[in-house]
């Protein structure tokens, strides 16, 4: 290896250094609603702290509990929602394309922006 091949290889981990952690500390704001849309349209807001399960026009049903978010039921034949990991930070999202529905965690009160600028 030569010495450019060493500097470019460490300007490229120091940028994937820096990505990562820039996701891991705009990823982490507190989170505090989840808004549940079908085919384009806000079907309803609901807090994170308040554990429920919520019945989606009978196809789908989600569960929002100890502030985190799964769906649990789909009517739709491949599951992918299903099977998708809980979701529980600002901006993870959960999506049936079946059926509609998606299901994204928004932030609360203080989370006003997606991004800086200066």
């Amino acid at each position: 290896m030569r010495k450019n091949d060493f500097i470019l290889f460490a300007f490229l981990l120091l940028i994937a250094a820096t990505g990562y952690l820039l996701y891991a500390k705009l990823g982490n704001r507190e989170a505090g609603m989840v808004r549940v849309s079908v085919d384009g349209e806000v079907f309803g807001t609901y807090s994170l702290k308040e554990d429920k399960e919520i019945v989606i026009h009978d196809s789908n049903i989600i569960l929002i509990q100890d502030e985190c978010v799964d769906m649990i039921e789909a009517d739709c034949p491949d599951q992918i929602c299903v099977k998708h990991k809980i979701i529980s930070k600002n901006l993870e999202t959960i999506v049936c394309l079946p059926n509609k529905v998606v299901v994204e965690i928004v932030g609360g009160e203080n989370a006003v922006h997606d991004a800086l600028a200066n």
